[in-house]
């Protein structure tokens, strides 16, 4: 891809458990970024990719690391589960090793009073661990069951505002990170 293509944003969903409302979040949040044109967004779903918790590899953990190389930016849509991350989302960072480095991510997280906050947190550390660049906008929903309407959409002025200015650094850190590639190679 050369430096002046559109930005392959991918985005992560993490929970995977039954009656989740994790697709609702990031369909929301993949309709606001659709509607800027430097993006090409595409929606990743643990619940649909087939990743060995003992990260043993197989064709399932190769086309999953192939469709992260080829992103440049992605935002990860995260509940809390009892303080933390799901554990699917752990196998999936665990599972690739290279393709993540160098990489601007953003959080959209949900959850209770805390509004997944605890989670994301978490994650921030652990990225910075593969490389990858936590973008410091973030997105939260506390009390997630009432954010959103039937039609999927938000009246979160907070979380409408959050979600642009997140863009706006994701963009940003994508188009950086393109430009220095191709003047020097990453030394990590």
């Amino acid at each position: 891809m050369d430096g002046t293509g559109p930005i392959k944003l991918d985005i992560i969903v993490a929970s995977v458990r039954a009656g989740r409302i994790a697709p609702v979040v990031a369909d929301w949040f993949a309709g606001t970024a659709r509607r800027r044109p430097e993006f090409e967004v595409g929606i990743v779903d643990l619940a649909e990719i087939p990743l060995p918790q003992d990260l043993s590899g197989g064709a399932g953990a190769e086309a999953f690391t192939r469709q992260i190389g080829a992103a440049d930016a992605f935002v990860i849509v995260t509940s809390e589960y009892n303080h933390g991350y799901p554990a699917a989302l752990k196998t999936a960072i665990d599972t690739v090793k290279h393709e993540w480095r160098t990489k601007p991510v953003g959080f959209v997280s949900y959850g209770g009073l805390s509004g997944g906050l605890r989670a994301v947190e978490q994650l921030r550390q652990v990225l910075v661990e593969v490389h990858m660049v936590p973008v410091r906008e973030s997105v939260s929903f506390h009390r997630v069951k009432h954010a959103f309407a039937a039609d999927g959409s938000t009246s979160d002025g907070a979380a409408i505002d959050s979600a642009e200015r997140m863009l706006d650094q994701l963009a940003w850190w994508a188009r950086t990170v393109r430009a220095g590639r191709d003047t020097e190679p990453y030394p990590g």
